[in-house]
């Protein structure tokens, strides 16, 4: 811990107060990154517990105490220039969310197939909140963004494909956006992907993925 803290430069503490960190908060990473129960230690102080609740709603903490992607580029501003590593962080997060946004169809209406199928909904939605949950999915350090872009497009090709085998609009179940990412739709998907089974397969889903 002490190598960690004697790299700290005034550079590096003016870096970390301008983007809204403290030393406590340091401090807990560092503790983090060394597999400190972190949440026991502070259970006992309702000051600390509040600084403890605090780091996990920031997204530098995992609920299991492990440290985050973004708990772990925060420790590493000590091991470099603080600045550069944060802001490549925030352009590619940036990045990231766009290539997601414009995978996510726009309506319910496609052709597929030499089929052409008409909807009623918009399905992009609150772009913002949208843009702030996938930084938190992506600082939980779970899964990465190419795993929800193949994961999104591993339920859009199931609908496509179901919508040819039934021959009804089964893109119009699509969940919305913001719904989407909020119910952790995903998930399902990234451990099929994991396991090995390609896209272009599109397997049903049980538990209600598949409509």
């Amino acid at each position: 811990m002490m190598n960690k803290l004697s790299t700290l430069t005034f550079y590096h503490f003016n870096e970390l107060h301008s983007k809204g960190y403290t030393l406590d908060i340091l401090f807990m990473l560092i503790l983090a990154s060394q597999e400190e129960d972190v949440e026991s230690l502070c259970k006992h102080s309702p000051k600390l517990e509040m600084l403890y609740q605090g780091i996990v709603r920031k997204g530098l903490i995992n609920k299991n105490n492990t440290l985050s992607l973004s708990g772990k580029a925060l420790l590493d501003i000590l091991d470099s220039e603080g600045e550069m590593i944060l802001v490549k962080k925030v352009v590619k997060k940036e990045e990231d969310f766009d290539l997601w946004w414009r995978t996510f169809p726009g309506t319910d209406t496609f052709t597929y197939k030499n089929q052409s199928f008409t909807g009623t909904r918009s399905l992009r939605a609150k772009k913002d909140e949208c843009k702030v949950k996938i930084g938190k999915i992506l600082g939980e350090g779970e899964y990465t963004i190419s795993e929800l872009i193949s994961a999104l497009e591993y339920e859009i090709i199931q609908k496509k494909e179901n919508s040819i085998k039934t021959k009804t609009n089964k893109l119009s179940y699509m969940q919305n956006t913001l719904t989407y990412l909020n119910q952790r739709t995903f998930e399902p998907f990234i451990e099929l992907i994991r396991e090995g089974h390609k896209i272009t397969e599109a397997p049903s889903i049980v538990g209600g993925t598949d409509i």
